[in-house]
């Protein structure tokens, strides 16, 4: 089976290193310091203008979790209808109850808006807050979810292997299992070795200087020290590293 390195960009430019360091599939956000928003819909449309990508639309309102009020939710299903309108290949979401177990009412609408579009539904890794990983998988694949993003429970996939590792074993066939969450290419092979898992997602993560972040006493900086002043984006060469070592 062909193996798949997912990127995760937060931006055109994001996009764009991703598609020039030769990955096929990314997952297109904003905001990713707040682990990934809704991207607007002008990075969407010039993304798939100009370069051959398959794009996963994230949809997410806010930071935080995932336990959504009524005006966040009336927004996710306006987003996930203009994204596929303009021609997301496919929504990643997630939508937890109170008590941590999946939303199944509000999950089957932006399933079904996705499928409307013949669109790929990915259940982001709100998975990895859920308290029975297996009996989830079974109402997400009764929901008609396509793929399940997952660091195994853990905050590192690689710490987590062993949850993907039986997740890949029980739903084989039934359901994609994409490990993300610090997988590089330093990593990302073992990762499918050990779990028998074909596709891995990562951010290649690498940082630009904006000089105007902190000035008279006001600051916009969301990094630590030694990103200060700085704003985290795909690295090429990086995106170049993992595509190269996972497709040897």
């Amino acid at each position: 089976m062909e193996k798949i390195v997912e990127i995760c960009c937060g931006s055109y430019y994001d996009a764009k290193m991703a598609a020039l360091g030769g990955a096929k599939r990314i997952e297109l956000n904003s905001a990713l310091h707040l682990g990934g928003l809704t991207p607007s819909l002008a990075s969407l449309k010039l993304v798939k203008e100009e370069f051959d990508l398959n794009v996963i639309c994230m949809v997410r309102p806010r930071g935080a979790g995932f336990h959504y009020n009524d005006e966040d939710f009336k927004v996710m299903l306006s987003d996930a209808e203009l994204l596929m309108q303009h021609h997301a290949d496919g929504l990643a979401f997630g939508i937890l109850n109170a008590q941590g177990e999946v939303d199944i009412e509000r999950n089957r609408q932006i399933i079904a808006i996705i499928k409307k579009y013949n669109g790929t539904a990915v259940f982001h890794r709100a998975f990895d807050c859920v308290k029975d990983p297996f009996a989830t998988m079974e109402t997400l694949i009764s929901l008609g979810v396509d793929r399940v993003l997952t660091s195994g429970l853990e905050a590192k996939a690689m710490d987590g292997k062993e949850m993907i590792k039986q997740l890949q074993e029980r739903f084989n066939g039934r359901i994609e299992i994409l490990a993300g969450s610090g997988i590089n290419a330093a990593n990302a092979n073992e990762m499918i070795a050990y779990t028998g898992i074909h596709q891995v997602h990562s951010s290649c993560k690498d940082w630009l200087n904006d000089p105007t972040t902190t000035a008279n006493g006001v600051t916009y900086a969301y990094a630590d020290e030694a990103h200060h002043n700085d704003y985290d984006v795909v690295s090429l060469e990086l995106v170049k590293k993992i595509v190269e070592t996972v497709n040897q």
